[in-house]
């Protein structure tokens, strides 16, 4: 029972169970207000282009409102891989969503500082649309993740679940940016650095962070 049970669920938190139905309808009404946005993200993946609808309209309504279930439902992929035991109210779930937020900001401003820095947008700097399609396809894969994970009382197979998904974000990234800017050595240094320390260096930070604050709070 140590460190297998006593994981968050359905029945031990029930605010668990409303607040992916919140995330689900949220996920609804951003395909509703901004229809395309999975099929888009996919054919962006895919396209040999920087972005393959660029006239697509965008609506604002539709853009909070993916957003808001793109960084939720990666919050609740972090605490149910990193919660074991204790308080399991909604206000730490709360606390991730905003360590989500402000790992978000960091990532926007160190790239503007790179691209500032060095002037490397023309040749590598991946525009906000791409992370934005890819992480996308990455939290619709771990939105039924995460319905498995408080099914199930184990907390091995939660972690196995969130570090398959972040292991696909990683590779699609890595496919997406080697597949536009990759044409010499030069490119793909450009692009292992990026992933390495604008990724996964995050990625570790996030985990640690998360559970310092599940662990304080």
């Amino acid at each position: 029972m140590d460190g297998i049970s006593h994981i968050l669920s359905l029945t031990s938190a029930p605010w668990c169970g409303w607040t992916m139905l919140v995330l689900l309808l949220c996920a609804v009404l951003g395909e509703i207000f901004q229809p395309g946005v999975i099929s888009q993200a996919h054919a962006s993946l895919l396209s040999q282009n920087d972005r393959t609808y660029k006239d697509a309209p965008v609506n604002f309504q539709g853009q909070l409102l993916m957003t808001i279930f793109r960084i939720g439902t990666i919050a609740m992929g972090l605490y149910l891989c990193l919660y074991t035991g204790g308080q399991s109210g909604f206000g730490v779930f709360a606390a991730l969503c905003g360590l989500v937020i402000a790992l978000i900001l960091v990532k926007m401003l160190c790239n503007n500082l790179l691209d500032y820095t060095f002037q490397i947008s023309r040749r590598f700097m991946p525009p906000y649309e791409q992370y934005s399609d890819i992480t996308t396809i990455t939290t619709y894969l771990l939105y039924p993740a995460l319905l498995v994970m408080l099914r199930v009382d184990n907390l091995v197979l939660n972690r196995w679940l969130v570090g398959v998904v972040a292991a696909l974000f990683l590779l699609m990234w890595l496919y997406r940016l080697a597949r536009n800017y990759v044409h010499s050595f030069a490119g793909l240094a450009y692009v292992v650095l990026y992933i390495a320390t604008l990724e996964i260096l995050p990625l570790g930070i996030l985990f640690y962070l998360g559970l310092k604050t599940i662990s304080i709070i």
